[in-house]
């Protein structure tokens, strides 16, 4: 359950992911429901077998599962989960998680990261080498160091809605390549507009492509851009060096407390 609730993904697929659940077919998920695929997903995730075997996180695991299911399904286990409360608790923990990586980087004044800050979160699973990150940090950090005017958390959860829709954005931007079409700064607005549906602001249109344009004629190599932002959607969760497991359970469970009065004596 973890991987679906947590993975960044769009809004038509989390309605899938919710189909997954519904066994019987009747459009709501009952607690029985919800337990079978949730046991399923942790037996066929390297994730959920590896943290099944370790005392702390599979302390952790269970206890964030015990307040999902007390979240969606009542104390007594005998409610209804209906996709809106499966889509809005989805979309509340995803905000909550990009919020919690925005103030880490410790927003000035005005609430804003720098752009160096920012091009450090999105480049932080691409899997460069780190020579090629500082690199590219250093860029930023060049091109806009007078006239740079930050990014604020609004921006900051906009571009990831856009990333939210990576495969449907990168299928667009395949169009535009195979057409012959250069991808350039209004052309990546225009995709997020009309295929993730949010408006990015120029400036952190500016500061991705000061990231990824390495010869800075104003054009995007779209394939390492889709690569690197798949890779940093997964947060390393795949992976050995995987921090982050034990922070999204607690985001979890932070988010069914704020949201629902019952679980804040779990």
């Amino acid at each position: 359950m973890m991987f679906i609730i947590g993975e960044p993904a769009s809004r038509r697929h989390f309605e899938i992911a919710f189909r997954m659940f519904d066994l019987n077919g009747d459009g709501d998920v009952d607690s029985e429901e919800f337990e079978k695929v949730a046991n399923l997903i942790r037996q066929q995730t390297s994730i959920g077998n590896r943290h099944r075997d370790h005392a702390n996180t599979g302390n952790t695991f269970k206890g964030v599962n015990s307040a999902l299911t007390t979240y969606f399904f009542g104390p007594k286990n005998d409610e209804k989960l209906t996709i809106e409360k499966f889509l809005d608790f989805q979309q509340q923990l995803q905000r909550e998680i990009l919020t919690l990586e925005f103030i880490r980087k410790n927003p000035d004044e005005n609430g804003n990261i720098s752009e160096a800050d920012f091009a450090e979160l999105l480049l932080a699973y691409a899997g460069y080498p780190q020579k090629k990150k500082v690199k590219k940090i250093k860029r930023v950090k060049k091109r806009f160091r007078d006239h740079g005017s930050g990014i604020s958390k609004e921006d900051y959860l906009n571009f990831f809605h856009f990333l939210n829709n990576i495969n449907d954005v990168d299928t667009a931007l395949t169009f535009y390549h195979i057409a012959g079409a250069s991808i350039d700064q209004e052309t990546l607005k225009h995709v997020a507009r009309t295929v993730a549906l949010v408006e990015l602001s120029s400036h952190v249109i500016d500061v991705v492509f000061t990231i990824f344009d390495e010869n800075m004629d104003g054009q995007l190599s779209n394939r390492e851009f889709v690569a690197v932002m798949k890779n940093r959607l997964l947060r390393g969760l795949e992976k050995p060096k995987d921090t982050g497991f034990v922070k999204l359970m607690h985001s979890i469970l932070k988010c069914a407390k704020d949201t629902k009065p019952v679980l804040l004596d779990l």
